[in-house]
């Protein structure tokens, strides 16, 4: 059977295939469930049908990326995730409850009588909105590390849960909500557009306080992350990352005011680009931080071998499918666009 064993790092290309499904994840159903965040506060029901019109061809495709993260941690580390499951049971399974609720709202709320509505309104607000805050709790949870003896995790039930955790929490769900804003002054118009420009504008102050909040933690919570970041030459490599959040988040902000449609939203997936690096870059080389790394917790190198054979070909395949209903989606929802 052919192999890659021997002339590829198969295992550093699985850590790195599975950090893009993720950062893949986190782009693209970020955006509808910051959708699903902002829908309660929408001015009217005829904005709530263009929100979800926006976001219904796309929503079940985004959640392949998530798919492709978690089944491949399972296979090509097995280690680590017989670790990070155990410590994480309660928040997945709480984010997964909120996915499904979200699932059914979209299909259940436009074939349900106008007097039942919110119902499924709620529904699909509360999914996105414990889906978002439960992914968040899970990074910030993460970050802290996992208490592990031998290859088993040590911790409680309950270790994910702390302050540092809910803040982190809080902190996605404003992220979501500034990609969910910025991607409806994109494809909207009218009334629903303006709204979600005085939306995101919320948004991105709260995301700011955060992400600096995250910045400065970090560093201070770790003495090996404080010193990946502040000794030399790598205080010089690595500044331009925060250097360039700090420029993104002005330039959001003006081009939110300025009556841009496009670029507030391409520059907010730039300014999640930029905080997934530093945390990717604080979190080198573990997949159990800190006590893992991904080459301890790497398959045998032939199942690796196998899987990337299938993922070679799958991938394109995921990929041209995803960007073919981008294309025949494209456009703006407009206010006079039947329900989806």
């Amino acid at each position: 059977m052919f192999s890659f064993e021997g002339f590829l790092d198969l295992a550093l290309i699985w850590y790195a295939l599975i950090g893009v499904a993720i950062l893949l994840y986190v782009l693209l159903d970020g955006f509808d469930l910051g959708v699903g965040i902002l829908f309660p506060f929408a001015p009217d029901d005829q904005c709530r049908d263009n929100m979800m019109n926006s976001v219904a061809p796309f929503w079940d495709g985004n959640e392949t990326w998530l798919v492709l993260g978690g089944g491949g941690m399972l296979a090509a580390f097995p280690l680590g995730y017989a670790v990070i499951m155990p410590a994480f049971y309660i928040p997945v399974i709480l984010m997964l409850l909120g996915l499904i609720f979200r699932g059914v709202a979209f299909e259940f709320r436009f074939k349900a009588d106008p007097d039942n509505r919110w119902v499924w309104d709620y529904s699909f607000h509360f999914g996105s909105l414990a889906a978002a805050f439960m992914q968040g709790v899970i990074l910030g949870a993460f970050v802290q590390g996992v208490e592990v003896t031998g290859r088993s995790y040590a911790g409680g039930a309950f270790d994910w849960l702390n302050a540092y955790s809910l803040m982190t929490g809080v902190a996605v769900v404003f992220g979501y909500a500034l990609l969910g804003g910025t991607w409806l002054v994109m494809k909207t118009e009218g009334q629903t557009r303006d709204w979600s420009r005085k939306s995101a504008s919320y948004a991105l102050i709260y995301q700011a306080f955060f992400l600096a909040m995250v910045s400065i933690s970090m560093p201070v919570m770790n003495a090996g992350i404080r010193d990946l970041w502040f000794s030399v030459p790598n205080l010089f490599l690595l500044l331009p990352i925060p250097a360039a959040s700090v420029v993104l988040l002005i330039v959001i902000w003006r081009d939110l005011h300025a009556g841009r449609e496009y670029r507030p939203f391409l520059l907010s997936y730039a300014l999640f680009l930029t905080g997934y690096l530093g945390i990717a870059i604080s979190m080198w080389p573990y997949v159990v931080p800190f006590e893992i790394t991904f080459r301890q917790a790497a398959a045998a190198p032939e199942s690796q071998s196998l899987l990337l054979v299938g993922t070679i070909v799958l991938l394109p395949m995921i990929l041209a499918y995803v960007g073919y209903c981008y294309y025949l989606f494209r456009g703006k929802v407009t206010e006079q666009q039947s329900s989806y």
